[in-house]
C-alpha cells in the first residue's frame, strides 16, 4: 500500500514538474505593451514552426550600425487563421514590422494576439501593405 501511494505521489510530481514550465512559457509578461517600436530592415529568415513563427530582420539603429531583430509571432495553425503562410516572407524581402519591444531593451519583438478579431500590428513587405 505505502509502495503504490509513493508512485502515485511520484507520478504527480514528475506531471507537475513538465506542467508548469508549459504554462510559465505563454505570455507577453517580457514585453512592454505600451512601447511599438518599427523594425525596418531585411529579412534575414523566416522561421515557420511550433511552438512560434520567427521573422528575423537585419535592420539599423540611429548611428547606422547593423542591428539583428527577432520579431515574434504566434503558432503556424494560428497565423494561418490571419493569411500568413510558410511563403509570407522571404529572405531578402525588405520589411517595416510595428512590434512591442523586449523590455530589457533588445531587439526582440512581439506581434500579439493571432486572434482573428485583435488588432493587428502593420507589416509592411516590400513596399506592399501586408497588415
Amino acid at each position: 500500500m505505502i509502495d503504490k501511494l509513493r508512485n502515485i505521489c511520484f507520478a504527480v510530481v514528475g506531471l507537475l514538474a513538465v506542467c508548469v514550465p508549459l504554462f510559465a512559457h505563454h505570455g507577453n509578461a517580457s514585453y512592454d505593451t505600451a512601447k511599438n517600436v518599427t523594425v525596418k530592415g531585411t529579412v534575414t529568415e523566416y522561421v515557420w514552426a511550433n511552438p512560434h513563427v520567427f521573422v528575423k530582420i537585419d535592420g539599423k539603429d540611429e548611428s547606422g550600425n547593423t542591428v539583428h531583430w527577432i520579431i515574434e509571432s504566434q503558432n503556424p495553425v494560428s497565423m494561418m487563421a490571419i493569411g500568413w503562410t510558410k511563403n509570407t516572407f522571404k529572405p531578402g524581402d525588405e520589411v517595416e514590422i510595428d512590434a512591442m519591444q523586449a523590455k530589457n531593451g533588445n531587439p526582440v519583438g512581439f506581434l500579439g494576439s493571432a486572434s482573428p478579431t485583435a488588432p493587428r500590428k502593420r507589416i509592411v513587405i516590400n513596399g506592399k501593405q501586408f497588415q
